[in-house]
């Protein structure tokens, strides 16, 4: 759920977090240590416990935690407090949620089943997934579940997010039943646009073929023999040593007020084989080791094929390359492409496997270096992409003994500057003149349930009187409802009560006699993540669709 940093976007996948001025006063207050395997001696390093210091007060971040892998050797490090305002320190056991690094779970439990003969790579889901359609026909029945891993399948970037975040009252088996509503964006196969459905169906596809749920088949194939015994399997699991979630949403533009402990986290088990494990840096050490011996446990055991780890690291979908701002030239790729649950790319003219993960409020980054056999993961109890993203390229010089920009002053700048457009942005729209421009119709006019054909039902409501203010309800989204202010002509904005929501503006079409043709919306903030993906909704009102 979180992509490449492009200083015009934003942060994908709830990895919104923005850039706040460097924190003295709790500087004085979070323990700094480094932690270490206890199979390897802690080995000071001052230059990364320097860095890793300077980059968390940098871009004010609580907590931190980092695992090394160099052959069979682990060696974890930890900053900073799993939570602001208490004392509790990361350590090597201290669990965090890795977003879309989830994704190559899944796919290694695909290859499990592929190594079986349960499976090909180049089966037809709709063969082993009965129920399975897209929008398309010819999609539905030619996509093959390489197609479904490797975010080629048409649809637009993070479209259908909404169905299951930042919660839902969704079923997997529902959502991936409402996949066939998601009007594409582009011709299948045509280009490449990051998606999370479908590795939903992919976890789906894993208990149709293995009669068991995602959760247990990773469990009992993946954790158990990697003794991965920090590690949760659903976003909700709630456990001692585990971090509280942070972000800097205290203004109209996420990201770029005080950090603060979220209201708002990710629930629900829906979402789980797109983004939902929990682990912790030691056990992070034990699946990067997995990576760089090919699916190898010693010389006895193997949790996949040394073919079918060949086929997870191999390229699939080309990724466009943005141009990157100045600062950060120095750490665009060349070339980019999708495997299965990775990223392939080039890190100033070496290979590196890679991904981003993020849910609402943490951030992780995994970095597979294979000509040096070395591997890291990086996590953090915040969305400041700022700390993630210079601890990785100051990693990756260190490994490539290459020279090293000063990356924190890079990202700083870079990310400042955005937010600064965005907040710029805002007041420009903020300050539009809404006297004798509507509404068309009176409030009344406006309520009613709408219906949209993958999301399901919305309902605007009024207050008791005539003069009562509008009220939404997404009512698939337990919990997020709230207010309409209106804006001009027959546009609104929500007012969400639900904390760390991103509002949003709500327009209603006409028909000729007067009456709602249909309801759309847009995030208002610039660099809203993408899963806010709003403009992927199309609402009528529900009795013209049940006419239809």
């Amino acid at each position: 759920m979180i992509r490449r940093f492009d200083a015009g976007a934003a942060m994908p996948a709830t990895a919104a977090g923005r850039c706040a001025a460097i924190f003295v006063a709790l500087a004085m207050l979070v323990p700094w240590c480094g932690v270490a395997n206890a199979s390897v001696p802690p080995t000071p390093d001052p230059s990364l416990e320097a860095f890793a210091h300077k980059a968390m007060q940098t871009f004010d971040t609580p907590g931190m935690a980092l695992v090394t892998v160099e052959g069979d050797a682990i060696t974890t490090h930890a900053w900073g407090v799993r939570k602001l305002g208490e004392t509790a320190a990361v350590d090597a056991h201290t669990i965090f949620p890795i977003g879309s690094n989830t994704k190559a779970f899944t796919t290694a439990a695909l290859a499990i089943l592929v190594d079986q003969g349960k499976l090909r790579w180049d089966d037809r889901v709709v063969d082993k997934l009965p129920g399975f359609r897209m929008y398309d026909a010819y999609a539905s029945n030619e996509m093959t579940v390489t197609d479904l891993l490797v975010h080629r399948s048409g649809l637009g970037l993070g479209e259908g997010d909404m169905m299951m975040f930042p919660t839902s009252d969704r079923s997997r088996a529902e959502l991936v039943h409402d996949i066939r509503y998601l009007k594409p964006a582009r011709s299948f196969r045509g280009g490449y646009d990051y998606d999370n459905v479908l590795y939903i169906a992919a976890g789906e596809l894993v208990e149709a073929v293995s009669g068991q749920r995602w959760e247990d088949f990773i469990q009992h194939h993946i954790l158990g023999p990697l003794q991965m015994r920090d590690t949760q399997t659903s976003i909700d699991a709630r456990v001692a040593d585990q971090v509280s979630l942070h972000g800097k949403n205290t203004t109209a533009v996420r990201g770029t007020g005080r950090q603060a402990v979220l209201s708002t986290v990710m629930t629900g088990n829906v979402f789980a084989p797109a983004g939902a494990l929990q682990t912790s840096a030691s056990d992070m050490g034990h699946w990067l080791q997995l990576q760089l011996h090919g699916g190898r446990i010693d010389k006895d055991r193997r949790i996949f094929s040394a073919i079918s780890a060949e086929a997870l690291w191999t390229p699939q979908t080309l990724i466009p390359i943005p141009a990157a701002p100045l600062p950060l030239a120095l750490a665009q790729p060349q070339f980019e492409a999708y495997a299965l649950g990775f990223e392939v790319q080039d890190y100033r003219g070496h290979r590196i496997i890679t991904h981003l993960g993020g849910v609402l409020g943490g951030i992780s980054a995994v970095v597979i270096i294979p000509e040096k056999q070395a591997a890291f993961a990086i996590m953090i109890n915040s969305e400041d992409e700022g700390t993630l993203f210079a601890m990785r390229e100051h990693l990756l010089d260190t490994y490539l003994s290459l020279p090293s920009p000063d990356w924190i002053a890079s990202y700083k700048q870079v990310i400042d500057q955005r937010n600064t457009a965005a907040v710029e942005a805002l007041k420009a729209n903020s300050a539009v003149t809404h006297a004798e421009r509507g509404p068309s119709l009176p409030l009344s006019g406006y309520a009613g349930v709408y219906r949209d054909p993958w999301y399901g039902t919305a309902t605007i409501g009024q207050g008791k009187n005539s003069a009562g203010a509008l009220t939404i309800s997404f009512d698939r989204t337990p919990g997020l409802h709230g207010k309409l202010e209106h804006v001009q002509f027959d546009t609104f904005r929500t007012h969400w009560t639900m904390p760390d929501v991103e509002d949003a503006y709500v327009t209603f079409a006409l028909n000729p006699d007067g009456s709602i043709d249909q309801m759309s919306m847009k995030a208002i903030s610039p660099i809203a993540d993408f899963s806010w993906d709003y403009q992927d909704l199309h609402f009528i009102p529900d009795a013209a669709m049940h006419s239809q």
